[in-house]
């Protein structure tokens, strides 16, 4: 019996398993509790305990609200995630610190956070931010009572660290590309999950849309789950309904995030249409199933790495000479054109 065939058992992944073994909380209980069952039974390994903590070794932790918005439980499989997650381990070891990390279901972030607090299990804590609302945050950050810096979101008002993406600009720059290649007739396919980030996405491209003396109508306008990478049968219907009011399909799609994109995409094409000879579509955070999907995705690409080792580097220097000042931290994106767009397209009745 292997790691593999645990998973299988279990329908879950292998990281999962791994979390259940070692004992991070990245995992719902129930998950943990089922995988260690079937662990137990199969007799891969006596039923795991908690990592002891060594109070002599400098510490993060990486906290996690799932649950909720687009911050599933199963958050570390998640491509954006994932790739924050490993940069930040990097440059925690780098830096001479271990990271631990605690999830926390948003169902019960009252309790929870409390409990968080008052084990002060490391020195400071890097707290995922991106499905968070301002008043959320402002009473994890009052009851951690920590050094804390938030990661992917970011409101002015708070006296907290924060490090994000420039969302606007990155929006910006894919309704520029599309108007200067040409599109007059442009779609935009939203988030039925609105978060800080999407709404800043929303102003970005506006903005250049605009600038180009061009608007997004309101028929023009889709709304999906931000989640899902196979085709959904929402967007099918609300498409099917658009064309059966005698409109066409738009020449381009600008997605809020590369999940909505790629399922934009696979919905697209199961309805006939050409990617990008009838329609050029444009997704944003440059996942790195972008690159696999077919067409390859034209996006915009988010600096992950260089995010995650400021939120380290940002917290760490709060431990050590004490700083008290927030810090608002926002990094630029660049637009990555692939095989997804072109200019001049024509639509199909």
């Amino acid at each position: 019996m292997k790691m593999e065939d645990i998973a299988k058992l279990a329908g879950v992944s292998k990281s999962a398993v791994s979390f259940a073994f070692s004992g991070k909380p990245g995992i719902s209980p129930e998950t943990r509790e089922r995988i260690l069952q079937i662990a137990q039974e199969s007799g891969y390994l006596p039923r795991a305990k908690s990592p002891s903590i060594d109070h002599t070794v400098k510490s993060l932790t990486f906290l996690v609200i799932s649950n909720s918005g687009i911050v599933l439980e199963q958050f570390y499989q998640q491509p954006f995630f994932r790739e924050l997650i490993q940069f930040i381990e990097e440059r925690c070891r780098t830096k001479g610190y271990s990271l631990l990390f605690s999830s926390i279901d948003m169902e019960f972030l009252e309790r929870d956070i409390r409990m968080v607090a008052e084990e002060k299990k490391s020195n400071g804590v890097v707290l995922l931010g991106t499905n968070l609302n301002r008043e959320q945050i402002a009473d994890i950050a009052n009851k951690l009572q920590s050094p804390l810096v938030v990661l992917d979101t970011c409101f002015d008002t708070l006296p907290i660290h924060f490090v994000e993406i420039n969302n606007f600009m990155g929006a910006y720059q894919a309704g520029t590309h599309l108007c200067e290649i040409g599109h007059t007739d442009i779609g935009y396919i939203e988030s039925n999950v609105r978060i800080h980030n999407f709404e800043e996405r929303k102003r970005g491209f506006t903005s250049a849309i605009q600038e180009h003396g061009r608007e997004i109508l309101i028929t023009h306008r889709f709304s999906v789950a931000p989640t899902i990478l196979s085709s959904q049968d929402s967007l099918k219907a609300q498409l099917l309904a658009f064309l059966k009011e005698g409109h066409r399909l738009p020449t381009a799609l600008f997605c809020e995030c590369d999940y909505i994109a790629i399922s934009a995409m696979k919905t697209v094409q199961e309805l006939g249409y050409q990617i990008p000879d009838d329609v050029s579509i444009i997704g944003f955070d440059n996942i790195s199933e972008a690159v696999i999907i077919s067409p390859e995705l034209t996006t915009v690409h988010v600096e992950k790495q260089r995010m995650a080792y400021l939120a380290v580097d940002l917290l760490i220097e709060s431990i050590e000479l004490e700083q008290s000042a927030g810090t608002k931290i926002k990094v630029d994106t660049h637009f990555i054109e692939r095989l997804s767009s072109r200019a001049n397209h024509t639509s199909k009745d």
